[in-house]
């Protein structure tokens, strides 16, 4: 699976319409909805607001006014045939008093939407977890060293949590040491009575 690294913002003009394309990626249903309002305030005056998004399994696609099939679809054709997911694209129109017919709306969002494409940078999306560990302060010189390479975010509190995403085949590995140097610590300091 891919997707993108970062947002993409470019605008494709055709016979005076304009069709700005937002490229985001996106983990959550909910980031979509964010994403589309957030969007619908910074292109206020926009005529549409087309998009399709592809989260694991699920896709979905709008047309939001056009003819059906002329927007929406193009858009998410675009998606899947460069192998991407966890990404949402919006295509922002505002339209420019020539009708493009429906075999021109078809071209014009997908070019759109393969404009975007020419200026993003992929990244392959392994399948793993998002961890979050709630340690004491003596524990953290330990899981900085065992945890570096995931690049964990730490808040620092009466505890250290550490928040950080772990492939999945690695899963296993992280959770026994864990178990090993944690655990076993917390019994010894039980049986010594500290």
């Amino acid at each position: 699976m891919l997707s993108i690294k970062k947002e993409v913002k470019t605008l494709y003009e055709i016979q005076k319409s304009k069709f700005y394309c937002v490229l985001t990626r996106i983990d959550s249903l909910e980031q979509v909805s964010t994403k589309l309002d957030e969007i619908k305030r910074e292109y206020k005056d926009a005529t549409h607001y087309c998009y399709a998004y592809i989260l694991d399994n699920y896709k979905k696609c709008s047309d939001d006014g056009e003819p059906s099939g002329t927007a929406g679809l193009p858009i998410l054709n675009v998606l899947e045939q460069n192998d991407l997911n966890h990404i949402l694209c919006v295509v922002i129109r505002y339209f420019g008093g020539i009708k493009l017919g429906a075999g021109g709306l078809v071209r014009a969002y997908s070019k759109a939407v393969t404009t975007s494409l020419d200026r993003i940078t992929l990244i392959s999306l392994i399948e793993g977890y998002k961890l979050t560990i709630t340690t004491t302060y003596e524990n953290t010189k330990y899981l900085d060293y065992l945890l570096k390479k995931y690049e964990p975010i730490k808040q620092y509190d009466l505890n250290v949590t550490y928040t950080f995403s772990i492939p999945k085949d690695e899963y296993l590995n992280i959770a026994d040491e864990l178990n090993k140097h944690i655990i076993s610590k917390e019994l010894k300091e039980t049986m010594l009575g500290i």
